[in-house]
């Protein structure tokens, strides 16, 4: 085993003076009063300072002013650094871990909380001065651990993007507080397409609950906004996909039918992982594999096959009544034949008898919104707004009589019901007056993916006569970049469940 040397291409770049161990220090005494006589002269003298009233202040007779306490500071920790870390002066412990020794002090050292357990009390290793260190994390690597070990003796560590996970999971095991929220920083400055899936299992992992919140809202925002949604689909488990499909909060562009596509092309990229090709080909592709599958099963529903039951639970987060409620999306459900017929038959019976009541008892719609599990049977959809310019859209299906048409204009958001009879859907009511329950969120997000502003409303029930419109929500005064997303989550009708148990 070599000794780590100083000319090691990962070598840190913290500049800031560590802090001191608060025990044990007279065992490196002699190598520290070394260090210190190397910058001593340059704090001899100081010049006066001017207060406010621009009288003189004579410097204080216990030392040089702080700006010079800061300078002997940076020259203290770099030599500390160097001749204790690096060079291990005055070393009374050895640490070998991963085929490489490092010659540390003990009062260093027991700044880690794993260190400080480990030479204090009846333990083996108090009175070894030869410590091996088996790590149980496969996380853990010699650039992390050395990196680690280093914040002993000069803080704060430089933590380059590609190793934060490294570090952080060595700072985990080693007990290292600042170094483990330092760490917790740097990754919520740099999520990204290609960080997000690492840092959220890290998080959990290693007990960061902001970072795994922020990751969270992250995905949620971007799982169907992002272009580069390929390299994202082969990131994210099924477990994770099954909290993101099962969320109200899904940003989802355009209905629940482009949920189901989206979660056709993560499941092939997942059972594929070698696909190569442009991302308009992934979806035909998908379609293509599943399709010949299907053959191949004798037409068994592929999420009853042995391959496709790892993404029952995923695929059981699908709000089918949202798709099977316009008729070119509930023929491509049975084309596709991934879903079961025992999922899907209590669906169209629920959505029937639904269409029956509204239509018999001349139902106006929810009343409040104590309506049980609003958000969880509520109907997801969203719209993307490229730039500022006046525009109306409506989404796809049969809502039960609704034909609600979305207005942007001015920077304000209108909900509109149109009463009139078009070849675009099935009829419309009639009655005078109809309810919905409803919540909208407007996000912009930057190139990175992080949201730079969000405007949302509570769950309300919003009450319309025919043809009325009605302002819900403003964005004057608002520092609003396009493009946009507008998300709606919406109930039409009171229900009890909208997918399989």
């Amino acid at each position: 085993m070599g000794i780590i040397s100083s000319r090691m291409p990962w070598r840190r770049r913290g500049r800031h003076g560590p802090e001191q161990p608060e025990a044990g220090g007279e065992e490196v005494a002699g190598a520290d009063a070394a260090a210190v006589d190397e910058v001593e002269e340059d704090s001899e003298e100081a010049g006066p300072s001017t207060s406010q009233g621009g009288f003189k202040r004579k410097t204080d007779s216990g030392g040089p002013p702080a700006g010079r306490l800061r300078k002997r500071a940076r020259g203290i920790s770099g030599s500390v650094y160097e001749k204790l870390f690096l060079r291990g002066e005055g070393s009374d412990v050895q640490i070998c871990a991963l085929g490489e020794v490092w010659n540390l002090h003990k009062a260093y050292l027991c700044q880690s909380g794993y260190f400080a357990s480990m030479f204090s009390g009846a333990w083996r290793e108090a009175t070894m001065n030869t410590i091996d260190l088996q790590m149980p994390d496969e996380n853990i690597d010699l650039n992390a651990l050395h990196e680690a070990l280093g914040s002993l003796y000069q803080s704060p560590v430089y933590i380059p993007t590609r190793h934060v996970v490294s570090i952080l999971a060595t700072a985990s095991m080693l007990q290292l507080d600042k170094l483990i929220c330092q760490c917790g920083e740097v990754m919520k400055e740099t999520v990204t397409v290609y960080t997000v899936c690492s840092y959220y299992q890290s998080a959990e992992s290693y007990g960061l609950p902001n970072i795994r919140t922020i990751c969270l809202q992250w995905l949620l925002d971007n799982l169907m906004t992002h272009r580069s949604d390929e390299v994202l689909l082969r990131q994210l488990s099924p477990d994770i996909m099954k909290e993101l499909i099962a969320s109200s909060e899904l940003l989802v562009m355009e209905v629940e039918m482009d949920v189901y596509a989206m979660l056709k092309k993560w499941m092939y990229l997942q059972l594929q992982p070698e696909w190569s090709g442009s991302r308009r080909a992934l979806l035909p592709d998908a379609n293509l594999w599943l399709a010949r599958s299907n053959r191949e099963s004798g037409g068994i529903p592929f999420l009853e096959t042995q391959e496709g039951r790892a993404f029952v639970p995923v695929f059981q987060h699908l709000r089918l009544a949202y798709i099977i409620c316009d008729l070119q999306s509930a023929r491509i459900i049975d084309q596709d034949a991934l879903i079961p017929a025992a999922w899907l038959t209590p669906v169209y019976k629920e959505q029937w008898l639904a269409l029956v009541k509204a239509e018999q008892s001349k139902g106006v719609g929810p009343t409040d919104i104590s309506v049980p599990n609003l958000p969880g049977n509520s109907m997801r959809c969203g719209h993307h707004l490229s730039k500022e310019v006046r525009c109306s859209w409506r989404w796809v299906g049969f809502n039960f009589g609704w034909d609600l048409v979305v207005c942007y204009t001015n920077r304000r958001i209108i909900f509109k019901r149109s009463a009139k009879n078009k070849p675009h859907g099935l009829g419309v009511s009639f009655l005078w007056q109809r309810k919905v329950a409803f919540r909208l969120c407007v996000v912009s997000l930057d190139t990175t993916g992080k949201a730079t502003f969000r405007k949302s409303t509570e769950y309300q029930v919003l009450s319309l006569g025919r043809d009325e419109e009605l302002e819900v929500m403003s964005l004057e005064n608002q520092d609003v970049v396009f493009p946009i997303y507008v998300a709606c989550n919406f109930l039409y009708i009171p229900r009890e469940g909208c997918g399989p148990e």
